[in-house]
């Protein structure tokens, strides 16, 4: 009975939310990432958050 009451509830939260993208697991399909250079030339890539990132677990 808990399996099943689990099940309806992961089902119920994670109703397609989620997106597999190049960066990792998302509740976005696209990835919004920010790229643009500063005032000195450094080239920056900001991105939002994933709920899991690719890189984050290999490091690991």
């Amino acid at each position: 009975m808990k399996r099943i009451v689990s099940f309806v509830i992961l089902v119920f939260l994670l109703q397609g939310c989620l997106w597999i993208n190049e960066r990792g697991i998302s509740n976005k399909y696209y990835n919004d990432c920010k790229e643009y250079y500063d005032g000195a030339g450094i080239y920056h890539k900001k991105c939002d958050e994933n709920l899991l990132d690719w890189s984050n677990e290999s490091n690991k």
